[in-house]
């Protein structure tokens, strides 16, 4: 079982009553389980214009979040990934209608259409004013005869919910939500597929490949590409937005299709406002999860040109937490930093021997990347090769800033850098052991001394001690043999390093929490990368 269900039966009755009980009061269900499954307002007096959607269910938090007051009044859930039924479809719109009628809003799925369709017809027959839209806002496979409905369905639930909720008639809410889905575009892309609950997984996008216009049920998109980075991914998709959509200023709904962490969405917010259309977007909803597609790993871009009357409704204010909220897009403000904290620069100078030098410390740590990280992953959280091969690159584009030809300023630049380039504990270490190293120095003291006192300053602040697993195990038996010649110090770093794969318990730094089965046998990724630089240079 590969996710936190009991059955693969119940997971949306389940759910559902997940949902009521976490809506504050605010939300109820039609009696039914397990074939009806319908989501409504507590509040509903049938005094307006109803709005009822729904689906498959596997688009959390569509569509039952966004059922509240500026929205849907109701949402009749299907099983995962599959349309409910004509009588749940009834049932909701018998629960909720009242004089004022009632608009369906439907996205465009054969069985969507079909059962949401016939649904309405049977109301009509109680005497109800019903109508029905139907969202076909995809425009990844312009080809197709009939284009799918995605996440500028949203536009719809709330632009048609703010007009229903102010009183607005059937036939005004119905024209409204038929001029917004004339006009909304999207797209998605994903480095991965989803996997239904309780079946097995589609492995159709290729390791380092990335989808462009796949469905919200893991339909094939237009085309497959080779995935290099998150400017490229964007630059993609707004390729084929920019061909689709009208001139002028635009709202953004930037959505997660499910699995793509919270880091990653803001990297293409950023993406998307840099790219060939970041111009013209001036309001953005998101990025959030809004119409997702279970655990998919990708996102959709939806865009509306920004008419006042579909800005004022999309600003509109709503109770439910799911919706992020519309707001406009706006330049970085950057302000000082505070007195005390703007970096001295040192008087950079030229030394050829000492840039070689550095520049190849720092190659050496680049090469250890992938390496110390996978050693890593085995005792800590996989980023240290990450971390100190970021510190060196960082290190050579500074190259040209450096005291390269006074050593004592240049131990103290180092740690300077360090301190603003490299994360963690390890960053804020190594900045203290080069600006102890540093002050050394100036005070006359030879090389291998200044290193000497810079990894006391670090262990004192640092905690670490011989034997407490960390790099400090290959440093210092390193700076010991050091007046020996670097051949020594790398024999020394070396032994230092393996030792601590036979240490059964960390003392300090991040293994300290874990326990001494769990790094068994595994050399501390510090100390390795202290062994390799000196083995190395040696």
């Amino acid at each position: 079982m590969t996710h936190f269900m009991n059955t693969k039966e119940e997971i949306v009755t389940e759910a559902i009553d997940g949902v009521l009980a976490a809506s504050g009061e605010t939300l109820a269900r039609l009696d039914g389980y397990p074939h009806i499954r319908v989501v409504v307002r507590k509040d509903w007096d049938k005094s307006r214009v109803a709005l009822v959607s729904g689906g498959g269910s596997g688009h959390e938090p569509a569509h039952a979040g966004f059922v509240g007051e500026g929205m849907l009044t109701a949402a009749v859930c299907g099983d995962v990934f599959a349309s409910p039924s004509v009588d749940a479809v009834l049932a909701g719109i018998l629960a909720v209608t009242g004089p004022a009628g009632c608009l369906l809003i439907v996205k465009n799925y054969t069985g969507d259409r079909l059962n949401f369709g016939l649904a309405a017809e049977r109301a009509r027959t109680f005497g109800l004013k019903v109508n029905m839209v139907i969202v076909d806002d995809d425009i990844a496979l312009p080809d197709l005869p009939q284009s799918r409905g995605v996440a500028g369905t949203l536009f719809v639930h709330k632009i048609a919910g703010t007009l229903a909720e102010n009183g607005a008639d059937l036939d005004t809410v119905t024209d409204m939500a038929r001029k917004v889905i004339a006009r909304a575009k999207t797209i998605g892309m994903s480095l991965d597929t989803c996997q239904i609950p309780g079946a097995p997984k589609e492995e159709r996008i290729g390791k380092g490949m990335a989808e462009l216009g796949l469905g919200i049920h893991g339909e094939a998109g237009v085309e497959q590409i080779p995935f290099e980075s998150v400017g490229q991914a964007m630059d993609r998709v707004t390729e084929r937005m920019a061909a689709a959509m009208e001139d002028g200023p635009h709202v953004a709904l930037l959505n997660n299709l499910g699995a793509t962490s919270v880091l990653e969405m803001s990297v293409l917010a950023n993406e998307l406002n840099r790219s060939r259309i970041g111009k013209q977007v001036t309001f953005l909803i998101g990025p959030a999860p809004m119409m997702t597609s279970l655990d998919m790993h990708g996102f959709s871009l939806s865009v509306l040109p920004a008419e006042a009357d579909f800005v004022d409704a999309l600003r509109k204010g709503v109770p439910m937490p799911a919706w992020p909220g519309c707001a406009p897009v706006v330049e970085q403000t950057v302000f000082d930093l505070p007195d005390g904290l703007s970096p001295i620069r040192p008087i950079p100078s030229a030394h050829p021997q000492t840039e070689a030098f550095l520049t190849r410390c720092c190659k050496i740590l680049i090469a250890s990347e992938d390496d110390l990280n996978a050693l890593d992953a085995k005792s800590g959280d996989g980023d240290t090769g990450s971390t100190l091969a970021g510190a060196a690159r960082a290190l050579i584009s500074a190259m040209d800033r450096l005291p390269l030809a006074d050593h004592t300023q240049l131990y103290r630049a180092i740690g300077q850098e360090l301190s603003q380039t490299m994360g963690g504990s390890s960053g804020v270490l190594l900045a203290i052991f080069f600006a102890a190293a540093g002050d050394a120095a100036s005070g006359g003291m030879n090389m291998r001394d200044a290193l000497r006192i810079g990894l006391t300053r670090m262990q004192e602040v640092g905690g670490a001690q011989l034997g407490d697993r960390t790099m400090v195990d290959a440093l210092h038996p390193a700076l010991e043999q050091l007046e020996q010649g670097l051949g020594a110090a790398a024999i020394a770093a070396r032994s230092g390093a393996s030792l601590t794969a036979e240490l059964v318990k960390a003392k300090a730094g991040r293994a300290s929490y874990l326990s001494a089965e769990q790094l068994a046998g595994h050399v501390d990724p510090g100390a390795e990368a202290v062994a390799r630089l000196f083995e190395q240079i040696g």
